[in-house]
């Protein structure tokens, strides 16, 4: 027997079309792979493209993510605060083009990690040579199994920090934003919690 137009009608997709998400990473290595790794563990990575766009002071990944952006639904930019010259103009230039948001972290995407161990807001400041970056990285490197950590050494943290780390983060990451909110002062703090939100509900179906 044919089938009626309505028949098919019945076949069509109860659900909205999920968007398509572009995330350029200050750093090639530790960051990019870590959120790699969160697209894939949350099944989002067929929606998502996460890449390195050749340069890491922040205005130069804004003007990347705007000559991108007409391929795309979403573009978020995740970088450092750290001793970045080019910080505050890349939030203008980024508050000038409704797609693009700016996944910032102060001083640096290691305090995320910093997260996994506990809540934090010890602030981060320059001494001596070692950048506030620096200072993260140290810190970070006295947490259990984090002893090695590199920036710009192997991957495999997302994996390792799975559980009750990956949850604790979660959990913090909110926490210092509302701080933030109260005190005004971002360091130290992230917003990485927003792209792992991201990546999770683009893993869910969102009904018509």
């Amino acid at each position: 027997m044919a089938r009626t137009a309505d028949s098919f009608r019945r076949k069509e997709s109860r659900f909205r079309q999920l968007p398509t998400v572009l995330v350029l990473c200050e750093d090639l290595k530790s960051g990019k792979s870590y959120l790699e790794d969160a697209a894939i563990h949350f099944r989002a990575n067929a929606k998502v493209e996460i890449a390195h766009c050749g340069v890491t002071h922040p205005q130069g990944i804004v003007e990347h993510a705007i000559e991108r952006q007409n391929k795309f639904d979403k573009v978020f930019c995740a970088f450092d605060r750290d001793s970045h010259e080019s910080f505050e103009d890349a939030l203008r230039l980024a508050g000038k083009h409704p797609k693009i948001t700016v996944i910032a972290s102060y001083p640096c995407f290691e305090f995320w990690l910093l997260l996994h161990f506990g809540y934090s807001r010890k602030p981060f400041a320059r001494a001596g040579r070692n950048s506030p970056g620096d200072l993260v990285s140290i810190d970070l490197k006295e947490k259990p199994g984090m002893e090695n950590y590199q920036k710009s050494g192997a991957a495999g943290y997302f994996k390792k920090l799975l559980g009750a780390p990956f949850n604790e983060a979660r959990k913090n990451a909110p926490r210092v934003m509302a701080d933030v909110l109260k005190s005004g002062d971002p360091n130290p703090s992230t917003q990485i919690h927003l792209l792992i939100d991201e990546f999770e509900q683009l893993a869910t179906p969102q009904n018509l």
